[in-house]
């Protein structure tokens, strides 16, 4: 983010134009029916749009594995099924270990796996050991040694947020949840079958996205670390665009952690793409400072740290990869094309990037510094003012109201998701809880995802007129802050809500905080669904609803 004024709105960050509002039907009209075609029950719409698949021109860069969303009479107007025996999800921390066969029936990545320690099925349970392609002692030997090799790194205190390229089931994300570190690991749908939903089971941060053409969801400087292990991403091809998309989202000062078979063995083809990968790196400036075997597992790593400021920029001989033009956004994120070139780094005070924020957990409610350089913020005050508020705001209704005034059994949550993040204050508030937050930050509203990763917390942009790319049943929370009332101006309400009712697992809640007006549109429509209103409080002409999804769907 730029030293502005203003908070930058977020539909500056995207490429895409609005479809055009489509009229809703009444909640009192609707009769729902179930989805009944080939794999209803895992259907995602932006990526199982199979009609606008087979209309790419190319899948050299795996366009197919990114978004296309369902326009007017393609969006399927039904109810995704539950697998057959579906139950009430394993709760956390033993759902790292295991979890039920029956809520993600795909026997794929046991057999296809099996020789890795990914996954193993015994009776009803699918098990998970900790281990993966290069975790041959388990997840936390691996992540144990990259501490050792780099102490710097210093997990859940200078390293906070980590991005996992290519997960699989995302032990590694799951097991830094010991050492106080949040990772959004991403892997796209391919043929590892339901890696990403086996890993949202388990209740580990993950997503459905693929380095292909696009840019990842995120503003510029969001994580710490980026990882890749085994990942099969191809860095050093296309001018590498792929390893300068990381580079985008690596903090300067930051790292990327490679540990892959280029690294440490001595095949011809391994030999070459460490070479050509090596190389690519130097001329970003990236500097390597570990190149290590571990020798209880034969394992090797690479670790590369992304540089402080723009020195090394300016004394290249070749502005090979180029710098990108001063006019490319770096924080632009939604449908917006990868760019082959290198960002400089910030300069000058009051600028973000130029400082590492605090250490964890002190993080997490300190005011960035470059707040301060923004007077109006998302309410028309000072940035500085609002974000203080805001934190406190939040803490107050998690503890007064939330934790104990709508009926939520906090021991059962774990995967929540802010539909409208605003300042993070929500997800802040709830850092001491079990859990952990998605913050989205709609690209219809002003941006503040950068204030949000910089406290030490995940998030993404969306446009909530388009389905999420997450499976069906994979969400314990939905929280919707006056998410409504600008969805109410643009797509409507209706599609929204059934994403809602598509992404939660039954026994989930939805908690809806905005006007009277519109809150009285939304709860017939969950009504309609079978969801049960336990708490509905108004004040004025606000409301609060606290409804649960139940395990109802139609009979046919």
């Amino acid at each position: 983010m730029k030293k502005e004024d203003v908070l930058p709105s977020a539909d500056q960050q995207t490429e895409k134009k609005p479809e055009e509002k489509q009229p809703e039907q009444s909640p009192i009209d609707m009769e729902w029916k179930l989805c009944s075609f080939s794999n209803a029950a895992d259907y995602i719409p932006c990526l199982d749009n199979q009609k606008a698949i087979k209309k790419l021109r190319s899948r050299s860069h795996y366009e197919h594995r990114e978004r296309h969303c369902p326009t007017g009479d393609d969006i399927k107007k039904c109810l995704a099924p539950l697998p057959s025996g579906y139950q009430a999800h394993v709760n956390w921390p033993q759902s790292r270990k295991q979890v039920w066969y029956s809520n993600v029936p795909h026997p794929g990545l046991v057999s296809y796996k099996k020789d890795q320690n990914w996954v193993k099925k015994k009776d009803d349970l699918l098990l998970f050991p900790g281990g993966g392609t290069q975790f041959k002692q388990g997840a936390q030997r691996y992540i144990d040694f990259i501490q050792i090799s780099l102490p710097d790194i210093a997990w859940g205190k200078h390293v906070r947020t980590v991005l996992d390229v290519g997960c699989g089931v995302a032990s590694f994300g799951g097991f830094l949840f010991d050492k106080n570190v949040i990772t959004m690991s991403f892997a796209p749908k391919d043929e590892h079958e339901a890696q990403v939903q086996l890993a949202l089971e388990r209740g580990i941060p993950a997503i459905l996205a693929v380095m292909g053409t696009q840019r990842l969801v995120y503003p510029s400087y969001a994580y710490d670390i980026a990882h890749c292990a085994r990942c099969r991403v191809p860095w050093h091809v296309d001018g590498g665009r792929l390893l300068l998309e990381l580079n985008r989202l690596i903090r300067p000062g930051g790292y990327f952690v490679w540990s892959a078979t280029p690294v440490y063995k001595n095949e011809p083809e391994d030999v070459q793409i460490w070479k050509d990968t090596k190389a690519l790196a130097d001329n970003m400036c990236w500097k390597m400072i570990v190149k290590q075997r571990d020798p209880k597992t034969g394992v090797g790593i690479a670790i590369f740290q992304k540089p402080k400021d723009n020195t090394c920029y300016q004394k290249r001989q070749k502005n090979e990869p180029p710098m990108c033009d001063e006019s490319d956004n770096r924080d632009a994120a939604w449908y917006v094309p990868m760019q082959s070139c290198l960002h400089k780094i910030p300069e000058g005070d009051g600028i973000r990037g130029t400082r590492w924020p605090q250490e964890w957990p002190q993080r997490v409610n300190a005011t960035p510094d470059w707040l301060g350089t923004i007077p109006k913020g998302l309410f028309g005050k000072p940035a500085v003012e609002e974000f203080e508020s805001d934190t406190i705001h939040w803490q107050h209704v998690v503890q007064k109201s939330y934790a104990r005034g709508l009926e939520i059994d906090w021991t059962v949550i774990r995967n929540v998701m802010d539909m409208k993040a605003g300042y993070g204050g929500f997800a802040a508030a709830l850092v001491g809880y079990p859990v952990w937050v998605l913050n989205v930050v709609p690209v219809t509203e002003p941006d503040t995802l950068p204030i949000i990763t910089d406290r030490g917390l995940i998030g993404q942009y969306h446009d909530w007129c388009e389905s999420f790319s997450t499976y069906p049943r994979t969400y314990d929370l939905l929280h919707a802050d006056h998410l409504f009332s600008r969805l109410k101006q643009s797509c409507g309400v209706v599609n929204t809500v059934v994403e809602m009712d598509r992404i939660l697992r039954p026994g989930g809640w939805g908690i809806f905080r905005d006007t009277t007006t519109i809150l009285g549109e939304i709860e017939p429509l969950l009504k309609s669904l079978h969801w049960e209103i336990r708490v509905s409080y108004t004040q004025e002409q606000e409301q609060l609803i606290a409804a649960q999804k139940t395990s109802w769907r139609p009979s046919s």
